[in-house]
């Protein structure tokens, strides 16, 4: 029984870790929800995924309470997804609705990471700015012109060379340790529970 409990805690974590961080630039979410589930995804379900287990320690005293160390690899991996997650969002939805076209850079910022604002040769600006692993390198500078793939919905981050790598196996890969470390690391703090109960 603890099993089952404790896996589907670890599934719903995960999942809404790595669903709610890439269905945002998809769909695409309005800024208000797509900040709501970043958040949920980044830091609520990981966090919930090592905290849940160590309160529901309701027998044992709270100074004698201790982590199972798989806890810490659903806590990793859900951030971890929560990023890359993100990302593959991001290279979903500029490879669904992306749209090229030439750009003008009018704005570059180089404070640690690069970011140049860009505008369409015809005038109109392109929603978000390039950043410095998508084609805004340091030898861009105002004036230059660039090919990009941008999203007109103003969600993706637009890019001038489009990742044809897929995020796939490695998100699979994360989503699979959170989910057996999650539910290792259940089962043991339960059985810490009742052991300290003498059942």
């Amino acid at each position: 029984m603890d099993v089952v409990r404790w896996l589907l805690f670890s599934l719903v974590c995960a999942g809404g870790s790595l669903g709610l961080s890439w269905v945002g630039p998809v769909v695409p979410l309005p800024g208000l929800l797509r900040g709501a589930g970043l958040v949920l995804a980044f830091l609520v379900l990981p966090l919930a995924s090592l905290l849940v287990p160590l309160l529901m320690l309701r027998r044992m005293p709270r100074k004698q309470r201790k982590v199972a160390w798989q806890l810490f690899f659903p806590l990793v991996a859900g951030i971890a997804m929560g990023i890359f997650g993100s990302a593959a969002g991001d290279e979903a939805a500029l490879a669904d609705r992306g749209v090229w076209t030439d750009a003008v850079v009018v704005r570059m910022e180089d404070t640690g990471t690069n970011r140049c604002d860009l505008r369409m040769v015809d005038g109109r600006e392109i929603p978000l700015s390039l950043s410095e692993g998508d084609g805004c390198e340091n030898w861009v500078s105002k004036g230059d012109r660039l090919r990009v793939l941008y999203d007109p919905e103003g969600v993706a981050s637009p890019t001038e060379d489009p990742d044809s790598s897929s995020y796939g196996g490695f998100l699979g890969s994360l989503f699979v340790i959170a989910v057996v470390m999650g539910t290792w690391g259940g089962v043991r703090q339960s059985r810490w529970d009742r052991e300290y109960a003498g059942e």
